[in-house]
């Protein structure tokens, strides 16, 4: 599939369909769009395929595997802004394309991360896989996202992340969609990466969750053996959040082939949907 919204207007309906990720909802499948679904799962290999190399997750992953590969995490504690910021978006799953205000559903903004890792995952067999791919260089990992072809640059040099992001303070750093983030390993096989100074325009998933330029998101990435990969997504937000939350367990697999194919989300394809079905609904 080249892209995601190149065909009918339909195609990019069921695109939308995709339930939110929270604790206790599920998945809407709808069987126009999944008509593609495992497109990588007769090229994965079964099995462990021996012990997790140290220090390494070079290569492309693709997920989530299995009909649990999504584990929902916490339905979190907001503080009072964090309910009043979160009473100003409405998702596309509750509102419906034409009511929703996600910049993303309606202008095909940058999805911002953490919300890319978690986009469209569904997993086998239940619908299509996504993939990414990592890149280590000595000072820094690339992490490349499949959809919208997005790099994250994760310093492992032992710098510290930025403070006071987009504060407007002399020489504080710009917010960006996908932050700042910095990287090591745990242990052998576990390698960990916080991140920062995300442009607070963007939600942290599709359910409309807020989040401030001084969120850190967390990620604990666990290669318990050759061919699997877990990733936990946490979130600390103090001024939104009563605590630290949970955002998704999400279970990957070794791709053998490392060949990932095109997927974009196209402005003007969005507006001629909303133009011709979304907006007439």
């Amino acid at each position: 599939m080249r892209t995601l919204l190149r065909r009918s207007a339909t195609a990019f309906l069921s695109l939308l369909a995709f339930a939110a990720i929270a604790a206790g909802q599920g998945y809407v499948q709808n069987q126009n769009y999944t008509q593609n679904k495992n497109v990588f799962a007769d090229k994965l290999p079964v099995g462990p395929g021996g012990p997790a190399p140290v220090h390494d997750l070079n290569g492309t992953w693709v997920g989530p595997i299995g009909a649990k590969g999504v584990l929902p995490g916490d339905v979190p504690e907001l503080t009072p802004l964090g309910k009043q910021m979160l009473s100003q978006n409405k998702p596309e799953a509750k509102f419906n394309v034409a009511g929703t205000n996600d910049p993303f559903v309606r202008t095909c903004d940058p999805l911002g991360f953490p919300r890319n890792m978690l986009f469209e995952m569904r997993g086998v067999p239940i619908g299509e896989l996504l993939g990414m791919t990592f890149v280590s260089l000595p000072d820094r990992v690339f992490l490349m996202t499949q959809f919208q072809q997005v790099f994250r640059e994760i310093w492992t040099d032992g710098r510290a992340l930025p403070k006071n992001v987009g504060s407007g303070e002399r020489g504080a750093p710009d917010s960006r969609y996908y932050g700042y983030s910095v990287g090591h390993w745990e242990a052998d096989n576990i390698f960990v990466v916080d991140t920062t100074g995300l442009d607070d325009s963007t939600w942290l998933s599709r359910v409309g969750y807020p989040h401030t330029a001084d969120a850190m998101v967390h990620e604990r990435y666990t290669r318990a053996d050759h061919n699997d990969l877990t990733l936990t997504i946490t979130v600390d937000d103090p001024k939104l959040y009563t605590k630290t939350w949970t955002l998704a367990t999400i279970q990957y697999k070794w791709l053998p082939s490392q060949n990932l194919g095109e997927q974009l989300c196209i402005p003007s394809r969005v507006i001629e949907y909303l133009k011709i079905m979304g907006d007439s609904q």
